[in-house]
């Protein structure tokens, strides 16, 4: 007897969550989930998580760059409740950040536009000597003084992806909700402000076992992100994923910058977000792990959530990949130019 095909099958009732006709994207839907992973998708009050490849559906996966939306959740709680400003100089904290420069403010960091460069400049050397922690022989006090450093203002800030500001924010962040500034205040502050209200088990440090695929850069090792662990340190399930970007379709909604530097595929940039789609309805993020990838999006317009997560790291295809390409195929924004 034939066995019918589980990415046929998972296509088929994504299209029906999505209302959507998923079925051309089963050539993509396979190179994204070749080694396994879980695909979850929500929209109206539905929902559906498809494990694939033998990975269980409550599968805890490392989500890497999708930690940065989470970080700016944080932020704008914070914001809400009077205790930050999205354009206040972020050395209106007082110590330890009153020496840093003017221009480093919360959106300037959660947007990528605060002229910081991709990584602090030891991380040159440590991801080869330190390859599955580049960031772990650094200090809180290190990353402010690499950003206070290497920062590079302008009249026009460019777009600049990077991890230290995401890190650096979070940090702060940390410390206006009260808490040390440090990688463990951020995720107390995390749990108090935005996971823990919404019931989620998004962590610093998960409880139980991790996905961990093997391959040329899986293992067993998982990835440290040290004092940076806001731009990539957070752990999760597929369902809580859904359950966070369904609550971000009723957040209020967040600065769009379209700056300088945008990749030509992009829209714009949010706290947080990629920006995609014709009007700037799909938000999304995806996030590259050693041996596996994430992705997160949702479309305000049409209110679908989508949430990916796989294992292993496949030859990129395009702009940012396999994962991304399927992640804004399926929430309306795949035919743009990428």
């Amino acid at each position: 007897m034939f066995r019918r095909d589980p990415v046929k099958l998972a296509l088929a009732r994504v299209s029906e969550v999505l209302e959507v006709d998923a079925r051309p994207l089963l050539p993509l839907t396979r190179t994204v989930f070749r080694r396994g992973g879980v695909l979850a998708v929500s929209r109206g009050g539905k929902r559906v998580l498809v494990p694939l490849g033998g990975v269980e559906a409550g599968g805890v996966f490392e989500l890497a760059s999708v930690t940065k939306p989470f970080t700016a959740a944080l932020a704008g709680a914070l914001v809400d409740a009077g205790r930050l400003e999205w354009e206040a100089p972020l050395s209106s904290l007082g110590s330890p950040f009153r020496r840093l420069p003017a221009h480093l403010t919360a959106l300037s960091l959660a947007t990528h536009t605060a002229g910081l460069p991709m990584h602090p400049a030891r991380a040159a050397v440590t991801v080869f000597t330190r390859f599955y922690d580049p960031y772990g022989g650094m200090g809180a006090a290190d990353v402010i003084a690499s950003a206070r450093r290497w920062s590079q203002p302008s009249r026009q800030p460019r777009f600049m992806y990077s991890n230290l500001g995401a890190g650096m924010l979070a940090l702060a962040l940390a410390h206006a909700a009260g808490e040390d500034a440090s990688a463990a205040g951020y995720g107390r502050a995390l749990e108090g402000w935005v996971t823990g209200p919404l019931g989620l088990d998004v962590t610093l440090a998960p409880a139980g076992a991790v996905v961990r695929p093997s391959g040329l850069l899986g293992g067993s090792t998982l990835t440290g992100f040290g004092p940076l662990a806001g731009a990539g340190g957070l752990f999760g399930p597929a369902a809580d994923l859904l359950t966070f970007g369904e609550s971000r379709l009723a957040a209020p909604s967040p600065p769009l910058l379209n700056p300088p530097g945008l990749p030509r595929h992009l829209r714009g940039v949010a706290p947080g977000w990629m920006v995609s789609g014709p009007d700037g309805e799909v938000r999304w993020h995806d996030g590259l792990a050693r041996g596996t990838r994430a992705g997160l999006g949702s479309n305000l317009q049409s209110g679908a959530v989508v949430a990916l997560l796989s294992r292993g790291t496949d030859s990129p295809l395009g702009m940012r990949g396999a994962m991304p390409a399927l992640l804004l195929s399926l929430l309306g924004a795949g035919g743009e130019d990428r």
